[in-house]
């Protein structure tokens, strides 16, 4: 794309450049006049800076600067962007780091993969980890961050925590809970949870020691992200892939859902059957209130289908727990003493509560037998209908 091309479209689709500061005063002139060359729709916010932050920012009078009294974090610097740019009626944001390892004139790769795109999407760049001259603690974090998004949206990145990224003002959420680095963890995550395609661009990147001014500190906000990632794969296991699930299998007849969910999803057939086997196992399995987060956790482990695993967990729905705890008593039986009358009585939770260790025996014993037999005959179906070369 040409420049004018370029501004064109930054004017078409509404797009500002905003730029969250904090005591970047080697740097910070030089990414503005190189921003000015494709936009003068630029956000400056000033999260509190001791430096000579607020001369510089005195000299581009024709901006628009929000200087805040004190440092607060990155998080809340972009959120009071995002609160500025949605009232000025700009409908995506371009962020860009004012320490000088950003490129502004990689504005254009983020225009032109917004155009090419037929729906609102959230761009963040690759900065090609693998390339000499980054830091190995950023190589690591950023491995470490893409595998728990792909973990916690299914969709693998190249690059989770390059700054420099276009977000879609009006499809991102109102409300976030942390204020510091953390925070374009949780956008991301939650904006993919809505729905929104979440893409990596290729940039350039550039580490400078003798300029560059990290405020990461590596101790506290390493064990702030890991706090909400915690919290965010909690949210996946119980919420979010349940909840895809049931809308997925609404939208579906019967049998579609068997064919593009089933036949068709990943895995080889074996791979299925045992999906299958682990999902029926801890569905039948004393496991109570954490049977999604297990089923889905061993998926991942083991790489199985977590789709069908967490489709065979369900197999102790209401309707059927009479008769689990019936054979799961029953089995149990020959392993401890008690009363031999026991299934005369009502098969109920206060059943289980006074016989808690002959239910938990004949449970594991049901579901190892009931697993082995779905993994089969789900192998044998499958092999049928959808042989494999």
């Amino acid at each position: 794309m040409s420049l004018a091309e370029v501004q064109n479209a930054i004017s078409e689709k509404k797009i500002c450049i905003l730029i969250p500061t904090y005591n970047n005063e080697k740097t910070l002139k030089r990414v503005i006049d190189g921003v000015l060359s494709y936009t003068g729709s630029i956000i400056i916010v000033n999260d509190g800076s001791t430096d000579s932050t607020p001369n510089i920012l005195s000299q581009y009078p024709e901006l628009t600067v929000i200087t805040l009294p004190q440092n607060k974090g990155k998080g809340n610097a972009l959120k009071t962007g995002f609160r500025k740019a949605k009232e000025s009626g700009y409908r995506y944001t371009i962020t860009i780091d004012s320490d000088g390892q950003h490129y502004p004139d990689d504005i254009p790769v983020f225009v032109e993969a917004l155009l090419q795109e037929k729906e609102d999407v959230l761009l963040i760049g690759n900065r090609n980890m693998s390339q000499d001259g980054i830091p190995k603690k950023s190589s690591f974090g950023n491995r470490f961050s893409n595998f728990w998004f792909w973990f916690e949206t299914g969709i693998k990145l190249e690059d989770t925590q390059s700054g420099y990224r276009l977000y879609p003002l009006h499809k991102i959420p109102k409300k976030y809970f942390t204020p510091k680095f953390e925070f374009e963890i949780e956008i991301i995550v939650r904006t993919a949870w809505r729905h929104v395609p979440v893409k990596n661009v290729p940039i350039k990147v550039l580490y400078d020691p003798a300029e560059r001014v990290s405020h990461f500190r590596p101790f506290k906000d390493f064990t702030r992200i890991s706090i909400l990632n915690t919290i965010l794969v909690t949210i996946t296991l119980i919420y979010i892939i349940p909840r895809n699930f049931i809308n997925n299998f609404k939208k579906k007849s019967f049998k579609r859902f068997i064919q593009e969910d089933v036949l068709e999803s990943d895995g080889s057939n074996r791979t299925k059957a045992f999906s299958i086997a682990l999902g029926v196992f801890i569905g039948l399995s004393p496991f109570w209130g954490f049977q999604t987060l297990l089923v889905i956790s061993l998926s991942v482990l083991f790489k199985l289908n977590k789709v069908l695993a967490f489709i065979a967990s369900n197999v102790s729905l209401p309707p059927f727990i009479p008769f689990i705890i019936a054979a799961s008593l029953f089995l149990g039986a020959p392993f401890v003493e008690g009363d031999s009358n026991i299934l005369n009585q009502d098969l109920n939770f206060e059943l289980i509560k006074n016989n808690l260790l002959q239910y938990v025996i004949g449970s594991f014993i049901l579901s190892t037998a009931l697993s082995a037999i779905s993994g089969i005959i789900t192998f044998l179906f499958l092999s049928k209908l959808n042989p494999e070369s």
